[in-house]
């Protein structure tokens, strides 16, 4: 347990850090429309987009349909994880969809939700508010077992361009698939040196394992772990915030994106953590912090845990693969089509049987990258190359394969070491046998 001079009280936080964030900065980060435009101007990567709703009549007329995969509806200037309706996907039946909390919402439902935020009902002081749609971040596959229905976010809190302090929240049933703490999300402490869980807190209460299971809350590694305390701070250096929490979704495709920021986080994060904020944001005060990579070494050297020096990376975590696995292949209709895969680190390229390519719709002209003939030992060999984008492990890798006969093989499909470079590859994980 933390001593108690060095937690961080409400009154503490207002007076001392709270007030170092000018007024035009606050109010950016209270809006997120204003928060998204000035992530779009920095080209940081976060949720697109998708439709911005402020009157009565542009909810009645919005074209709803148009909405073939998951998306979120927020009130702009909404706080506390209010009014965010979040949806899975569109369903079979017309104008129905499915809700990340599995229960069925029709376009009258979306429509009534988005005149309550557009009435003021989850914005500060009941004030006329707008309705934001942006699209939906596809769940991190490392987090699919442990969180229930929603994606979960990284929160980081920075100061004086050092990450100070994170924690990762997951949903729960409970928490209707919401990563809110208040609404029954579960936080992990994380280290600040390696991107691992330390202790856990849920219904403000420490925890050690996850709710009605023996999975314990502590050794998880976050993916992307170096990436997200670079962007944490450099969104605080754009902010023009002194003090604030970033937080930040894993994206299973694109990494970490910036979901949000605030002006004025909770306090709960030192419960997750065991370990007080006000020694931290002591021990960062003044310093001299020119450049990003220089707050991110002195976060994590300051505030590493004490098992941090025994853990051993080299560099950012890889996914670990077997010589077979299943991915998904981008056809030619755009969409991923799972197929069984060999790896092959004795192979430099990647390659894939012709039928296969042809089945797949990928010998199209203006996917085919070159055909010529090639001499060999036998005379002259045409040789295909064809563009090729894979899934593999929640990475998306786009590359060329050359087109073979691999018809009589188990395997349609090799993988090359060329494509290989962000993977360990364990020859002893079979993961299919058929």
């Amino acid at each position: 347990m933390p001593r108690l001079s060095d937690i961080l009280g409400l009154n503490a936080r207002s007076s001392d850090y709270l007030s170092l964030n000018r007024k035009v900065a606050r109010k950016r980060a209270d809006d997120k429309l204003m928060t998204k435009r000035m992530l779009k101007k920095a080209e940081m990567p976060h949720p697109k987009l998708l439709g911005v709703l402020g009157e009565a009549n542009q909810a009645r007329s919005f074209n709803w349909s148009k909405l073939k995969d998951g998306f979120a509806i927020k009130p702009v200037r909404g706080f506390g994880g209010q009014g965010i309706l979040l949806i899975k996907k569109p369903m079979k039946e017309k104008d129905f969809f499915l809700s990340v909390d599995g229960k069925r919402v029709g376009v009258d439902d979306l429509i009534l939700h988005s005149l309550d935020i557009i009435e003021g009902k989850f914005s500060h002081n009941n004030l006329r508010d707008q309705v934001m749609i942006e699209e939906r971040i596809k769940i991190h596959p490392k987090f699919k077992n442990l969180a229930v229905g929603g994606a979960p976010d990284v929160r980081v809190i920075v100061f004086n361009k050092v990450p100070v302090m994170a924690m990762l929240r997951l949903p729960t049933e409970e928490s209707n698939g919401k990563a809110n703490l208040h609404q029954g999300a579960i936080g992990l402490g994380i280290d600040m040196a390696t991107g691992i869980t330390t202790h856990g807190v849920y219904r403000n209460g420490s925890v050690k394992y996850f709710p009605d299971t023996n999975i314990k809350i502590n050794g998880i590694l976050v993916p992307s772990w170096n990436k997200i305390l670079r962007m944490a701070v450099e969104t605080q250096i754009i902010s023009k915030l002194n003090y604030l929490s970033v937080d930040m979704l894993i994206d299973q495709e694109v990494g970490p994106v910036v979901l949000e920021l605030n002006d004025q986080p909770g306090l709960s994060i030192q419960l997750a953590n065991m370990a007080g904020l006000r020694r931290r944001l002591e021990r960062v005060e003044g310093l001299e912090v020119e450049e990003v990579e220089k707050g991110v070494k002195i976060g994590k050297a300051l505030f590493a845990s004490k098992f941090a020096s025994r853990v051993k990376f080299t560099g950012e975590e890889k996914p670990v693969i077997g010589i077979f696995e299943k991915i998904s292949v981008r056809n030619g209709k755009r969409k991923m089509v799972e197929v069984k895969a060999k790896v092959d680190t004795g192979a430099r390229g990647t390659s894939i049987d012709r039928g296969m390519a042809m089945e797949l719709g990928l010998l199209t002209p203006e996917n085919v990258l070159w055909t010529k003939k090639v001499k060999n030992s036998l005379g002259f060999e045409e040789r295909t190359l064809v563009a090729l984008t894979i899934k593999l492990k929640g990475r998306i890798i786009k590359t060329r394969a050359s087109l073979t006969e691999r018809n009589h093989l188990r395997r349609q499909l090799l993988i090359g070491r060329r494509d290989l470079k962000d993977f360990v590859v364990d020859p002893g994980l079979i993961r299919i046998r058929k």
